[in-house]
C-alpha cells in the first residue's frame, strides 16, 4: 500500500493520535508530580531533547522509519512539551523577574536538551550527516 493511500493515511494519523495521547497524559502526570512551572520546564527540556536526538538520529543513523519519527514528534513530543502553558506562566508570573527567568530557563535549556540530543544521535550513527529526503522530522 502506497503512503498516499487513504488507509495508509488514516494509519499515520492514528499512530499520530496515540502519540499526543501518551504525550499529553505524561505531561499531565509531571504538574501532578512537580509545581507547574517546574513540571512545564522539565517537560520542555525533555521534549527539546528527544526532539534533538530523534531529528539528528534521522540525519546520522536512519534507523528510525518515517512512521516512529512522526508518532515521536508530531505526537508525543508536540503532546508532551507546551509552549501555550509557557507563555501563560509567563505572562502571570509575580514578578519580571521571574517572567524573565522562566522564559531563559524554557528557551536555554530547551535549546542545551537539543544540543544533548544531538549528541547522543551522534554517537549511535556515522556522524557524517545524511540527507533527510525533505523530512522535517
Amino acid at each position: 500500500m502506497s503512503r498516499d493511500h487513504p488507509l495508509a493515511r488514516l494509519e499515520t494519523l492514528a499512530l499520530i493520535g496515540i502519540g499526543g495521547f501518551a504525550g499529553s497524559n505524561l505531561r499531565y502526570f509531571a504538574t501532578d508530580l512537580l509545581p507547574e512551572t517546574a513540571a512545564i520546564l522539565l517537560v520542555n527540556v525533555l521534549g527539546s531533547a528527544v526532539l534533538g536526538f530523534v531529528v539528528y538520529e534521522a540525519r546520522y543513523a536512519g534507523v528510525l522509519d518515517r512512521k516512529s519519527r512522526l508518532v515521536f514528534t508530531t505526537g508525543f513530543l508536540s503532546s508532551l512539551t507546551t509552549y501555550s502553558t509557557f507563555a501563560l506562566l509567563t505572562a502571570t508570573a509575580a514578578s519580571a523577574g521571574l517572567a524573565a527567568g522562566i522564559v531563559a530557563a524554557n528557551y536555554g535549556l530547551g535549546f542545551a536538551g537539543v544540543l544533548v540530543g544531538r549528541a547522543f544521535a551522534g554517537r549511535i550513527g556515522d556522524v557524517r550527516p545524511r540527507p533527510l529526503g525533505g523530512e522535517s522530522a
